[in-house]
This record gives C-alpha cells, structure tokens and sequence, in this order.
C-alpha cells in the first residue's frame, strides 16, 4: 500500500471542517489590509500630514519596530507597514493551529487509528494537512493582493505582499509538522509552534528596534517584511521562505517514519510518583490553567514593555507643534490631552488581547467534556454547576489579573520613560482594570454558547471575540471612533483618562449582561446531556 494513499478523501475531509474556520482568517486578512488603507486616506489626507507622521516614526525606534521596517510616505507603504506586522503572525498562527488540528489533535482523539485501519497511508494525513494549510495561505495571500489591486495600489507590490503572506504561512505549516512529530500531544505540538512563532517575532521586533537586522534576517517573520513590497521587491526572499518550508516538510516526513502512531519523537517526561487529590473545582480549574496563566501573563508584560516603548513616540507627537500634534489629538477625539489620547488607546488594546483569554477558558471546558475527563470528575459528587463554576471562576480572575499585569508593566515603564512615574503607574492601572466587565462579557457569551450548542460553543466564541476585535480596534478607528463603535462593549467602558468623572452605570449594566450570559449557560448545562 502506498504511504500516500487516501490523501485526496482525507484532504475533502480537511476542508470540509476548515470551511467553518478558514474563511475569518482569509476575510480577517482581507479586511485588515482594507481598513488600513481608508484609515491612511482619512487620518492622513495629504502628503505633508503622511511626511510629518513618517519623520516621527522613522526617528523612534519602538514605534517604528511595529511596524517592522523603513518606511516611506506614501499611502501603499504606510499601509502595508501598519498592517503587515499583523497580518504576516496571523497567517502563521493559522497555518499552525490547521496542521496541528488534522494530525496530532486527530491522532489524540483516536480517529487516525481508525483511519489507518481502513487503508490509509502513513503519510497521508500529514501531506492532507500541509496541502490544506498550505492552500488557505494561498489563498489568504491572493484574495488580499486582489482586494489591494482593486482598491488602486499597484499591481506588483500588491503580489509581492500577498506572497510574502503567503510565504510566512507555508514557513510555519512546516514547523507544525515538525512540532507534531516530536510531541506526543496535540497541546505539546501548539505550544511548540506558537512558542517558535513568538520567539520569531521578538527576534524580527528587536531586530528592527535596535537596527541589529542580523537578528530580523534569521526570523521567518522577518523574512516576510524584508520582501519590502511597494518599495523594491526583493522577491528572491519569497525564494528562501519556500525552501525552508520544503525542509521542514522533509524532515517532519522523516520523523514521522521513525515513529509509532500516537507517539511523539521527545519523550514525555514522567510526573511525580504520587498527587493531591482534586481541592474542590477552583483548586481542580487551578491545577489545569495555572500553566496557561502563567504564558498569558508573561506575553501580556512583554506587549506591555513594547507599548510603553512605543510610548516615546506619543512623547515627541505631544511636544511638537502642527500637524503632527494634530494629527494625534485628531485620532483621539475631543477629550484629554495627546498623551492622554494614547493611554487610553493603549488600554483598549490590552483589553480586547486580554479578553481572548477566558475565550480559550471555554474552549478548554469544551474539551474537558469531549475527553471525558469532566464525566469522571461528576461521578464524585461535584456537581455540574460547581465543576463549571470552578473554571469560570479562574477566567474571571485570570482575566482581571492580566489586566492588573499590563496596567503596571505599561503605567510603571512608561511613567520612566516619558510621563511621571509617581503618577502614570496607578492611572494606567485604574484604565486597564476598567475594562474588566467588558472583558468578561466576551467571555460570558461563549458560556451561553457552550451551554446551549456545546458543539459550535468553541467557533462561536472566536466568533465573538474576532467580530469584537475588528469593530473595536479596526472598524472603530476607520471612522474615527477609537473607543469601538456602538456593535462592542468596550465602546460603553467609561475614559478614565478624560475629565476624570466616573459613571457607575455602564459598568452596572455590563455586570448584569454577564451575569445573564454566564447564568444563561449554566442553566442550558444543568439541563443538557453531556458529551
């Protein structure tokens, strides 16, 4: 029997589960590369606000290390240098999170036993899944170069950033597999992917921000920015993206030679010979997440460093006259100053990052269920409502702990850096935990999903928070509201950073949505079968 066979009916069987997934990340990019543009063409209408906003950046390494890059004053080059930081990491995330979900999450689950029982080839998932990823990141990277074509950019420069998209996308399918044969588990293989495609973009960030772009040349993320599109085209890099993709495919394929179904090349490392008991279902929720907590909290301070670095660049906008000071107070509407402007700006996005968390909560409830583990958990006499409770419990807190870490990491090195640092610290820190009922609201809407449709609960609430993110920090900004429209909650959390009023009733009535949500879900539990 060939290695290969069944690889076009598993490959049928990919697409057909990524249809309810890979579409947001294909109109996510779509999207971001477009709402750019109008934001560029709106914020900065002429050439003299996009040569003031270029003269800031290009003299202030942390901004300028965003965006990844030189940058020029035109309106392609400024849009592709603010969305493509972005969009090159998420179509890496989505090329991970496929490969990982049609091999090792289906060998975990046992289905690729099942299917290697009925004929199908030792590298027959693998080649399905890298083919699959492989095609949404193609096909991710064409539809934006159409959609920035049709928009009036440049034909050529619009190919060279799709294939650069495209090109991220393929580096990190290839970690996956690799990450797959070496782990035993498919939590082992995301961590390993997503930790390289961290370690990536920190190397490209630095890269870029202390002009060491030795470190900027090894990052595939790197790689990505430095095809430079709508400047000079350096289309041999798209060369070198391709062929480390091809080896890291060929080694996962050697490695999956070498191994047993359901084994991983690294050896798990043995646990202790003896374990506590479960300490009720917040000590239990706390034993599983705590790990979790732990990477978020560490990811959340390192986003916080990079904005208060960033920070310096609100600094030289606030002192200078003109059109660059205008342009920031512009951007934040008619209230508070231009630092003031740029704080609040700045919590909305540790909110909208942060409230991802307690989606992923959900998610690992969902997948306590479909294990088996929850089952046997209510056989003692926890109940169904505490064993929820107890997850929900550390979402909730989890969430307003990482909200408190990005308040004082941002407010401390910020104060130190441009501000006061007797008084930014605890301002900052009040903005960030006033998004707490936001945050939990995002969270609470998964939960009555997970309640009432258990099946669709975990693509509902990337639903939510995806559409959150876009109408807040994309769909929001482009019009000119950068507290988030009227369709998000974070648009009703009250500026702690204007004039200093504070309003109990937003906060009252997001409290109340959540508690309705949360109980909503907890009451369709309590009468469902589990499983």
């Amino acid at each position: 029997m060939s290695a290969l066979a069944g690889t076009r009916t598993l490959a049928g069987l990919a697409l057909r589960r990524e249809r309810a997934v890979a579409p947001w990340w294909i109109a996510l990019n779509m999207s971001m590369a477009l709402l750019l543009i109008g934001y560029i063409q709106r914020v900065m209408p002429t050439d003299a606000v996009k040569a003031a906003y270029t003269a800031v950046i290009s003299r202030n390494t942390f901004f300028q290390a965003l965006g990844g890059g030189f940058v020029e004053p035109r309106l392609d080059v400024l849009a592709t240098w603010r969305s493509g930081g972005f969009l090159y990491v998420a179509s890496a995330f989505a090329a991970v999170m496929c490969v990982v979900r049609h091999t090792r999450a289906e060998e975990d689950a046992g289905r690729a036993e099942l299917l290697r029982a009925a004929g199908t080839g030792r590298r027959a998932p693998l080649t399905a899944a890298l083919l699959v990823a492989a095609g949404t990141s193609l096909l991710g990277g064409l539809l934006t170069a159409l959609a920035l074509v049709a928009a009036g950019l440049e034909p050529v420069g619009s190919a060279a950033y799709g294939a650069a998209i495209t090109a991220v996308g393929w580096v990190f399918a290839g970690v996956a597999a690799v990450a797959v044969q070496l782990s035993r588990t498919a939590r082992t293989a995301t961590t390993i992917g997503l930790s390289t495609l961290g370690v990536a973009y920190v190397m490209r960030y630095i890269g870029d921000a202390t002009r060491q772009y030795w470190l900027k040349a090894l990052s595939p993320i790197g790689w990505g920015h430095l095809v430079r599109p709508y400047q000079d085209e350096r289309w041999w890099l798209l060369g070198l993206s391709a062929g480390v993709a091809a080896a890291l495919c060929a080694l996962a394929y050697a490695l999956l030679d070498r191994r047993d179904l359901g084994a991983g090349m690294v050896p798990e490392r043995l646990g202790p010979a003896s374990a506590p008991g479960p300490r009720g279902p917040v000590g239990t929720a706390w034993r599983l997440h705590r790990g979790l907590l732990a990477r978020w909290a560490a990811g959340v301070a390192v986003l916080a460093v990079a904005t208060a670095g960033a920070g310096t660049l609100a600094g030289q906008l606030a002192a200078m006259p003109g059109i660059a000071q205008g342009l920031l107070r512009n951007m934040g509407g008619p209230t508070g100053g231009a630092l003031d402007v740029y704080q609040r700006y700045m919590t909305l996005i540790f909110a909208h990052v942060i409230a991802l968390y307690p989606v992923l909560m959900v998610r690992r409830l969902r997948s306590e269920e479909t294990s088996g583990r929850a089952v046997t958990l209510l056989a003692t006499p926890l109940t169904r409502l505490r064993w929820a409770g107890g997850h929900l419990a550390l979402a909730g807190l989890g969430s307003a702990a990482l909200l408190a870490v990005a308040g004082v990491v941002h407010g401390a090195l910020y104060g130190l850096l441009v501000g006061d640092l007797a008084a930014d610290p605890p301002r900052v820190l009040a903005g960030t935990l006033s998004h707490v009922p936001a945050v939990w609201s995002v969270g609470a809407a998964g939960v009555l999903a997970y309640g009432l449709l258990p099946r669709a609960s975990v693509a509902v609430s990337w639903a939510v928070w995806i559409l959150t993110a876009v109408l807040g920090q994309l769909a929001g900004p482009l019009y000119g509201m950068w507290a988030g429209t009227p369709l998000e909650p974070f648009h009703y959390v009250p500026d702690v950073f204007g004039d200093g009023s504070f309003d109990a009733g937003p906060y009252l009535l997001l409290f109340a949505l959540t508690a309705a949500l949360v109980g909503g879900g907890l009451l369709a539990l309590r009468r469902r079968d589990l499983g």
